[in-house]
């Protein structure tokens, strides 16, 4: 639907994700005034239709602690806006939109029916049924202040608003619209853009040997990010996340290799090398590695090493860390130069990272607005009067299960909140 040249709303919201179509719905709900949402696709939520392949994991069993968490340096920014919608709540809005949700054993939240689409709708559907007025494809150009209103340049012409909501997003799955546009804009007015990198996204490397474990799963792993200055090895590792692993044919994946993969696709120092390892067992201590791989635990001195550790890992994975330890021997005859490589790599596999698959294949983006600069309540900027910034275009992003989707939702519906009742404030008085 194309705009008028220099058509009004009381508030303008950039960008029909799930940020900005919870930040709509509430803002038209809250306000007397007319809410328009902008979107440069020509369906709204193209990144909710196809994420979690199709299904849409919308939340996380946990509560809002448990949430923010899983954001690091952005734990304490989004504490007010998940404290105040929370996952309960985030589910509670689906139920009531019609949408019933499950409980995977993972704590992931999915559609009962697994339909992404079913997840959008009920968010469309709201943001209409509110009255929203929804123009897509309508492409942002410019955002400007201007007279105590915003002015937003669109391919469609221009438009006036007293309040701005950006939820416009990151540079993530590009191929869903979300091309960074907005970082440019929030720039010229004075808005600091930490450098952006993507994050939950699949890491690209390892030796032949690993690459032929393609489709293996570990279902428990440990990885470790450590790091190198210099030649020195730092002793405690940045960061030890717990989660499922795969191998693949270009290297590795799922959560466990997701959730860390921001540790290494970003900027370091010059003299900081960032590396991975894996504990592969970390229910089975070194100590006790050493003590079954020597007969102990009842083991017959006639076993044979893979098929020992075939009881505890896939067989694929335990035949190849047999081979390429040099262990291919029963245990009575395995050597102890062996039997302290095998437990080295059981508890310390080195997973050698060349590079990632980049933001055509990450499911979000690290960097992005400084949250310094942002109110951390009313997602307001520190900056300008009037706008309101939301979502993904932030600098969050967190870890892989439905987590970034409950920080979209918490802090559009704050900025939606935020800019409905400053509007209301300012025709009161």
């Amino acid at each position: 639907m194309a705009a008028d040249s220099d058509s009004e709303a009381e508030i303008i919201v950039i960008g029909a994700g799930a940020a900005g179509l919870i930040a709509s719905a509430v803002a038209a709900q809250r306000s007397r005034g007319s809410v328009c949402l902008l979107e440069k696709n020509r369906k709204t939520g193209v990144k909710i239709l196809m994420s979690g392949g199709t299904r849409c994991n919308l939340t996380h069993d946990t509560d809002a602690r448990g949430i923010t968490t899983a954001f690091g340096h952005a734990r304490r920014f989004l504490q007010p806006s998940v404290g105040s919608f929370d996952p309960s709540a985030v589910v509670a809005m689906f139920n009531d939109l019609g949408v019933r949700t499950k409980r995977e054993s993972t704590g992931k939240i999915f559609p009962v029916n697994d339909r992404a689409v079913e997840v959008r709708d009920a968010l469309h559907r709201q943001a209409e049924n509110a009255g929203v007025q929804i123009r897509r494809p309508c492409a942002v150009i410019d955002v400007q202040p201007e007279a105590g209103d915003w002015v937003v340049d669109t391919d469609q012409g221009r438009l006036r608003c007293k309040r701005l909501i950006v939820t416009a997003g990151g540079r993530s799955y590009p191929g869903c619209g979300t091309t960074g546009d907005a970082y440019a804009w929030l720039q010229r007015l004075g808005h600091t853009i930490m450098p952006t990198h993507p994050a939950l996204v699949p890491l690209v490397g390892g030796p032949s040997w690993m690459h032929d474990l393609s489709g293996v799963t570990v279902d428990d792993v440990a990885v470790s990010v450590r790091q190198m200055c210099g030649q020195r090895t730092v002793k405690n590792p940045l960061l030890v996340r717990r989660a499922s692993w795969l191998f693949t044919h270009f290297g590795y994946s799922g959560p466990g290799a997701m959730d860390v993969s921001r540790y290494l696709t970003g900027p370091t120092d010059d003299d900081e090398r960032r590396f991975l390892t894996i504990d592969l067992t970390p229910e089975v201590s070194g100590t006790q590695w050493e003590e079954i791989l020597r007969g102990g635990d009842g083991q017959s001195g006639r076993t044979r090493v893979g098929s020992l550790l075939g009881r505890h890992l896939p067989s694929r994975l335990a035949d190849a860390l047999t081979l390429h330890s040099d262990a291919d021997h029963t245990l009575a005859s395995l050597p102890a130069a062996g039997r302290r490589r095998l437990v080295d790599r059981l508890k310390r596999l080195n997973v050698p990272v060349a590079d990632s698959r980049g933001f055509t294949k990450a499911e979000v983006t690290a960097g992005g607005v400084d949250l310094s600069q942002v109110d951390p309540r009313s997602m307001a900027s520190r900056i300008h009067n009037g706008l309101y910034i939301a979502g993904e275009v932030l600098d969050v992003d967190g870890w892989i299960g439905g987590y970034n989707f409950q920080a979209a939702f918490s802090t559009g519906r704050a900025a939606g909140i935020a800019a409905a009742r400053s509007l209301e404030t300012a025709s009161d008085t």
